[in-house]
Formats: C-alpha cells, sequence, structure tokens
C-alpha cells in the first residue's frame, strides 16, 4: 500500500535538488574527526518490576558492521545499554500493556520528536523504551554531528534494538508478544534492517520476534537484500522534500521485504522534509548523507559499492579500525556523498503520521 499527498516538486525541493549537485563531496566533514571514545564501563543490568519506569540499562553489544553482527558476534564489544522506559498509567502484572522500541536518529533524541513519541505513545497505552545509541559508547550531546554518526552505527542500532525487546520480555507489565520496534532516520534504518530473519537469529533467536516494525524516513543507500523476513509487518513514513530519502531506492527495499515475506505499507507525505517531528523550523540543513549510490552486501556481509569492498579482506573487527574504515569510505563513494536536504517542523506531517501510527498499532497489537 502506498499513500502519497499534496504535489510533488516545489520550489525549496528544486533548492535542494540544485545543491545535491553542486555538492561534489562531504567527505571534509569527516576528515577532522577524532579517534572513537572508548565505551562506558559496563553497569549490571536493572531488575525489572511491575512498577519499573524511567532510566533503565540492559546487556547490549557494539558490532559496528554486518560481517562482525553475523559471522563473528562473540567479537563485538559488549556495552551496557542503555534507555527511557515510559509505562501507560495503570500498567502492571495483572494489566500487561504492548511496547515499542524507540531508535533515535543520527543526532540522537532530539526535541520535539523521540522523547514526545514515547510519551504520545505511553498516554495511548503503549509503553516506550527509548533507547540511547551514544552515552554507552562514550558519545555526548555536545560533540560533532559527524562523530555521532560515524561513532555509533545502525548495526550498533540493531543490537541495541534486540537487547531492549530481550529486556522488555522480562518486564512484568509487557506483554512480550505485543513488542514493535520504530525509529527515526538513522534509526529507522536499524528498525527496517532488524526485519532480516538473520539478524534476529543472531541477536535473539529464543523469544519471538518484534511484532512490528515503524520506518520514520529512514534512509535507503543501503541494500541488504534479505532473503527471509521475521514475517512481521513494516509501516514507512515518507517525505518529497527529503533529499535524503531516495523514493526509488525506498520502494526498491521495500519490495524485496514484501518478497521476503513482510507486509509493507509506505506513506509519503510530498510537501514534508526530514524531521517533521523536531521543534526546528524547516530549513535547508548543512548536515551530510548519500544519495545516487547504492551499498550492497556481499556474500562475506562486507559492503560493497560499484564492486568495490569498502571493507578490506582481513580487516580488524574493533570498533575503532571499523570507524576509521567508514570515515575514509566516503573517498570510494565520492560524489555519493552530499551536504545539506531539507529538515524541520511540518505541523500537517506530524498529525497524521501520529494518527496513521496509532492506528497501524492498533490493528497489530490487536490481530
Amino acid at each position: 500500500m502506498q499513500i502519497t499527498t499534496g504535489k510533488w516538486i516545489t520550489p525549496l525541493r528544486a533548492m535542494a535538488l540544485g545543491l545535491m549537485s553542486s555538492a561534489a563531496s562531504g567527505q571534509y566533514l569527516l576528515d577532522a574527526l577524532p579517534p572513537l571514545p572508548k565505551v562506558a564501563p559496563l553497569m549490571a543490568p536493572t531488575e525489572l518490576h511491575g512498577d519499573t519506569q524511567g532510566d533503565i540499562r540492559f546487556r547490549s553489544s557494539s558490532p559496528y558492521d554486518l560481517d562482525v553482527l553475523l559471522g563473528q558476534p562473540a567479537r563485538a564489544e559488549a556495552t551496557m545499554g542503555m534507555g527511557k522506559l515510559f509505562l501507560p498509567r495503570g500498567a502492571s502484572e495483572k494489566k500487561q500493556v504492548p511496547a515499542m522500541v524507540v531508535l533515535p536518529g543520527g543526532a540522537g533524541a532530539i526535541p520535539g520528536r523521540e522523547s514526545e513519541m514515547a510519551q504520545m505513545l505511553a498516554d495511548n497505552g503503549v509503553a516506550a523504551l527509548l533507547v540511547d545509541n551514544f552515552k554507552p559508547r562514550g558519545i555526548s550531546e555536545d560533540m560533532p554531528y559527524a562523530l555521532k554518526i560515524m561513532g555509533s552505527s545502525e548495526f550498533d542500532a540493531v543490537a541495541d534494538a534486540y537487547a531492549a525487546l530481550k529486556a522488555l520480555n522480562k518486564h512484568p507489565a509487557i506483554d512480550g508478544w505485543r513488542i514493535g520496534v520504530m525509529g527515526f532516520s538513522k534509526g529507522g534504518i536499524a528498525a527496517r534492517m532488524s526485519l532480516d530473519a538473520r539478524i534476529r537469529d543472531k541477536l535473539a533467536p529464543f523469544i519471538q520476534p518484534f511484532a512490528l516494525h515503524v520506518d520514520f524516513y529512514g534512509p535507503c543507500y543501503a541494500l541488504l537484500q534479505s532473503r527471509k523476513t521475521t514475517g512481521s509487518p513494516l509501516l514507512s513514513f515518507r517525505a518529497g522534500e527529503d533529499a535524503s530519502n531516495d523514493l526509488v531506492a525506498c520502494a526498491q527495499q521495500e519490495k524485496i521485504l514484501r518478497e521476503a515475506g513482510s507486509e509493507v505499507s509506505t506513506v509519503v507525505y510530498a510537501r514534508a522534509g526530514h524531521d517533521w517531528e523536531s521543534d526546528k523550523p524547516r530549513e535547508m540543513t548543512n548536515r551530510p548523507y548519500l544519495a545516487g549510490c547504492t551499498i550492497e552486501f556481499n556474500d562475506k556481509d562486507f559492503p560493497v559499492f560499484n564492486g568495490q569492498s569498502l571493507i578490506p579482506a582481513g580487516a580488524q573487527t574493533d570498533r575503532q579500525t571499523r570507524y576509521r574504515i567508514r570515515v575514509q569510505s566516503g573517498k570510494a563513494l565520492g560524489d555519493c556523498v552530499k551536504v545539506g536536504y531539507i529538515a524541520g517542523r511540518d505541523e500537517t506531517a506530524r498529525s497524521l503520521a501520529g494518527k496513521q501510527l496509532l492506528q497501524f498499532l492498533k490493528v497489530k497489537f490487536e490481530q
């Protein structure tokens, strides 16, 4: 199913396309990045009771790349997962509620978006665990945006998502059969990738998979080519004015997921940009992104672009090495690295998406 609203091309969209074509490369934003900070010391997981909410800890890992996650998971650095749990009023062991794992975007939880969405879910009877992908990996809010998006990968976010799923299954007030995952931007990529049955089998093989997945404008440059999904449904939200989302590439990925076993629904808000829930006004950003290229994964689970593996054979699996390899991969991607796309508050998209999300959850959680 695809729902589109409004017209596709506006003057602001034309300006975004002009910026895309004029930006030869955003690699300069990455060249000066410092080494990765160390992960936070491990602490005991939070003991969960029927009324436990607020800040919680759980066990996770940092594989950084797909080949580590699938092929060498024992080499992924042990990480203390962290998040804030929002419980609906009245939730208890006797009155279990559904839940959503909420994955933040590349900038972390931004005003107007993740925390507000988690609270909205709780107000509507759905518990929400807002995951912090950054603090456990030593990344603070005041660090550069480029360090945030490179320092914690989409596969780290996937690992956190499944770690959060396992944690929520232990919460007495939460129904383990009705736990979904959703993410914004980079978190949307992770929410979509977590549909892959291979990933679920590696990270959480002994519990039921996520009941549903929701992708809020997660870019579609990485083609996982999933052959089998967990079978759970996916709802994708996208925007016609968002240059960071290639709608054709996203449609291709969603087609692959349908063929691999999942029901996929897509909603496109033609006049919206990225981060439409954000408190920031609509504007042209200076953020880097990828467009005009597709990164595929080969039989060794290495990312490949134009026939060239972006990870050298025999590369070490530690986070610092993989981070540096990814930073330098921008040179191989060349003009695919762009700078600047439209983002900011859009009340119409925000209102519609909230209603459509709640309807999707209501239908799927009650099946």
